[in-house]
């Protein structure tokens, strides 16, 4: 499907850690960006935008949008042939998941996509999906077939009372395929991404989970030690890179895993260690297995023995060669965006060297 540049594109959740990117990188490739958020009048939250645009190509257009309110993304929507949704919860610190992680998901996708089957111009439609939704636990990227994950795999394991956040992925994207085949004009394609690390443009007001995790390396929570939890890394420029190539590459289809490294925690501290080492209380060495069983439970209630069973010690493993193939995606080295990542924090104040 051929898209046309010159047309507007809508972007939900729009100073999102990805999606600030991904404005970013349509901004600078003159393309008018429909910029949906939750408050266009929060100066705090959208002032990195409003500093993108300055003296980009494209033109900025900021709307109001909430996922939870039917046709909230309507106004935004008209005279786009594309339409990026990004908006989605990334949190760890919820008391009610249906309510802060499902409902959204799930309820702001159907929301979204029944805008696009109300305004004509929508021609394709690009979701920021998640590995998520192909896995729960590193254990299951060892019974995949061959080893490793491909974009045929589903999320079968998850559920409300365990792992509900990769749940939401899973349901969202499920709707998204249900609603696109119930109609012929806009196509959908999937960003299937894992990890996401890397600068964000708006440090200080990001809460995502990239950044808290970035926070335990280098504040001090994993100094004796930090657990090999199997997962795949990818850096949030490379994903927005993705995010737009799946936009207008015409022959771009279905789903794509977006993701660079098959990594761990610890090989996450290490990588900064020849750098922040003298400077940070980065991890060194694995934590055992054996005592996050036991502590694990106690100090996290995400560290559920089922979860430190079915993910420590285990590799992770992706196939990304079809993004690599149709989008002729290259991907950044570890070591850049953990060192990029760290030293954004660094320059915030977010992150402290030791005296």
């Amino acid at each position: 499907m051929q898209i046309d540049k010159l047309k507007p594109v809508l972007v939900t959740g729009a100073n999102g850690y990805v999606a600030s990117w991904l404005v970013k990188k349509l901004l600078d490739e003159g393309i008018c960006v429909h910029a949906a958020v939750r408050n266009p009048e929060d100066t705090q939250k959208v002032r990195h935008l409003l500093d993108a645009a300055q003296g980009a190509k494209g033109e900025l257009k900021l709307f109001e949008g909430d996922l939870l309110l039917e046709g909230s993304y309507t106004k935004a929507m008209e005279g786009c042939e594309v339409v990026f949704h990004t908006a989605s919860p990334f949190i760890s610190a919820y008391k009610d998941p249906q309510k802060e992680l499902i409902d959204p998901a799930v309820k702001g996708t159907e929301n979204v996509l029944n805008s696009a089957n109300k305004v004509p111009t929508v021609k394709r439609i690009v979701i920021t999906s998640s590995c998520a939704a192909i896995y729960t636990d590193a254990i299951d990227t060892v019974n995949a077939p061959g080893g490793m994950l491909t974009e045929s795999n589903w999320n079968s394991t998850a559920s409300i009372d365990y792992q509900p956040y990769s749940f939401s992925k899973t349901l969202a994207e499920k709707k998204a395929w249900d609603m696109q085949g119930k109609q012929s004009r806009w196509d959908l394609i999937a960003i299937n991404m894992s990890l996401v690390l890397g600068p964000a443009l708006n440090p200080k007001s990001n809460t995502s989970e990239s950044i808290n995790i970035l926070k335990m390396l280098g504040g001090g929570d994993m100094k004796i030690g930090a657990p090999k939890i199997g997962m795949g890394i990818v850096d949030v420029r490379d994903v927005a890179e993705a995010h737009f190539r799946a936009a207008y590459t015409p022959t771009a289809k279905g789903r794509y895993i977006t993701s660079a490294h098959n990594s761990n925690f610890l090989e996450m501290g290490t990588v900064l260690l020849p750098k922040y080492g003298s400077q940070f209380p980065l991890p060194r060495k694995a934590l055992p297995k054996w005592l996050l069983m036991l502590i694990g439970p106690l100090a996290n209630k995400l560290f559920t023995r089922r979860f430190i069973r079915n993910n420590v010690n285990i590799p992770w493993k992706a196939d990304n060669s079809k993004i690599k193939h149709d989008l002729n995606m290259q991907f950044r080295p570890l070591k850049e965006t953990m060192e990029d990542s760290f030293q954004v924090l660094i320059d915030n104040g977010i992150l402290k060297a030791k005296a």
